[in-house]
Order: structure tokens, then C-alpha cells, then sequence
């Protein structure tokens, strides 16, 4: 899948801007709504190559990011207290989450949830069961879909994924709203995601539904507000400030961002020695 939504970027926006379009009835209007979201989020940036009138194609800067929140999530039924930390890429597509939550009355309780491509695992530590003795990675094979959900219904992940499906991407006029549809592929094939833009182009509803009904954990809402740059550098990439993720009517998560670093900062997800073993053996 990233290798496809690597080039797909660059090819369609090239032919975007020369004025092509594809052999899809709907691709010029296609091609002008993803270019606008990625140009709301401030996702390209263009270079001259010396002649008159010469740019070389867009290029996706948007890799890998780090994001700090609080808030509350889900716990048991509960909304509790809870201090997030976030680290994504998306080649490869990888993604840890920190959370610290602490319950009304209890002690702080923290869990470090990674997924990068098909392996999933839990981590005692950053970077546990990549040296002996140093921390405890559990393998979570039943978590991969959900947690890349979690890296491809990000703003960023919406435009490189609604590219990356071509000509199965639709778009639509509903209510006034520009509305994005598209499957998702790999792992996550057979789940559909819906993209609601604002009046500024920006993504402000993520809804996604699965062609199997036992996948009812793949349907999730995520609405998002309060854009603006939010790195310590600052770089002019939008970055939500506010995230609620809802599942079955019932709030997984609702934070306020207080920091994000979009300035490509260098994060690894290597996967453990164990997780890959796991999947090697489930596999069988």
C-alpha cells in the first residue's frame, strides 16, 4: 500500500497541474478536491527547476510526525483522564500510541499500544523486545486493523489513501459539504472511509463502515477541529487541535492537542524479534 500512495501523489498531481485527466468521468473534480485537502493542510510543496514556467511535481512532505494531547478515553465503559502521545509514519505506515490514564480516585495506568504494517504488539517500554532484557513486547495480531485505522483516518492518511484508490475514489456535494468516499486496501481492504470537508477544505468528519458485519470495530466516527501549526518549528502544516473518535455512539476519545511536530522527526518502529515469530506462526 505505500508504495502506491508514495507515487500516487506525485503522478496525480502532475497530471493535475498539466491539465490531464483521467479516463473517469469524475476524475477532474476528483483531482481538484484532493488537491485542494492536501493544499488545506499544506501537505506539498513545489520546486522550481530553473526555466520559465517550470515546477517540478508536488511533493508529500508529510511522513513521519509526533503529537502530544489530554483528554479522557474510554476505560471499562468510563471516561477517564488521559494524557496522550502519539507517534506516526507513514512509510512505513507505523504508528505508537502512548496512553496514561488515570481513573476517578485510581492510579495512573500506561500502555503503549504499536503497529507498523501487519504486526501489532504492546509495549512494556519504547522499544521493548528489541534488546534482551530490556522491556516486554506482547504480540496483538487481532489489533493491526484497528490501530492502522487509527494512522489512515488521520487527516494526512485520508489524502494519501483517497489518491493512492484512483479512480475508486468518488466525490460528492451532501448538504452543502464536499463528501470524499474510498476503499482502503491491504489489511484494511473491505473498509470504506467517508470524508467530510469543510468550506476551507479541511477534514472535519472521518466516518468509515466494513463489508463484514464481525468487523464492527472498523466503524468508527472521527470528527476534527481547531486547525492551525502546532510545531515547535513551525512548518505551515495544519494539525487539528481537537480529536473525538467514536465507535457504536460510545466516545473512545476526546483530547485536545497541545503539541504536534510535523518538521519529519526521526522515529523507528523496528518490530520485535517475538512479534515477527508470532506472525510467522499464525500465519501457518
Amino acid at each position: 500500500m505505500r508504495a502506491a500512495i508514495r507515487t500516487a501523489l506525485i503522478v496525480v498531481m502532475a497530471g493535475l497541474i498539466a491539465g490531464q485527466s483521467s479516463h473517469a468521468q469524475s476524475a477532474p473534480d476528483r483531482l481538484r478536491v484532493l488537491r485542494a485537502a492536501a493544499d488545506a493542510l499544506d501537505m506539498l510543496r513545489f520546486s522550481d527547476i530553473g526555466a520559465a514556467n517550470s515546477r517540478l511535481p508536488p511533493i508529500d512532505i508529510v511522513n513521519t510526525m509526533e503529537f502530544q494531547a489530554n483528554g479522557t478515553s474510554d476505560m471499562n465503559g468510563r471516561a477517564v483522564k488521559t494524557d496522550y502521545h502519539v507517534a506516526l509514519g507513514y512509510n512505513p505506515a507505523a504508528m505508537r500510541i502512548e496512553m496514561t490514564r488515570t481513573p476517578d480516585g485510581g492510579s495512573a495506568q500506561k500502555t503503549i499500544q504499536t503497529v507498523r504494517e501487519a504486526f501489532a504488539w504492546d509495549e512494556s517500554q519504547v522499544g521493548a523486545g528489541l534488546v534482551p532484557g530490556k522491556g516486554t513486547a506482547t504480540p496483538v495480531a487481532a489489533a493491526v486493523q484497528e490501530r492502522l485505522l487509527q494512522l489512515w483516518t488521520l487527516p494526512y492518511g485520508v489524502v494519501k489513501a483517497a489518491l493512492a484508490a484512483g479512480d475508486k475514489t468518488t466525490v460528492a456535494s451532501e448538504g452543502g459539504a464536499t463528501v470524499i468516499t474510498f476503499p482502503l486496501s491491504g489489511p484494511l481492504a473491505g473498509v470504506t472511509v467517508r470524508a467530510t470537508l469543510d468550506a476551507n477544505n479541511l477534514i472535519t468528519k472521518v466516518e468509515t463502515r466494513a463489508d463484514n458485519p464481525a468487523r464492527a470495530n472498523l466503524v468508527t466516527v472521527t470528527e476534527y477541529s481547531n486547525y492551525a501549526d502546532r510545531g515547535e518549528v513551525p512548518t505551515d502544516i495544519k494539525t487539528p487541535g481537537r480529536i473525538i473518535r467514536r465507535m457504536g455512539g460510545r466516545t473512545l476519545l476526546d483530547i485536545e492537542v497541545k503539541s504536534w511536530e510535523t518538521n519529519d522527526p526521526y522515529l523507528v518502529f523496528p518490530v520485535p524479534p517475538n512479534v515477527k515469530t508470532a506472525a510467522a506462526g499464525n500465519s501457518r
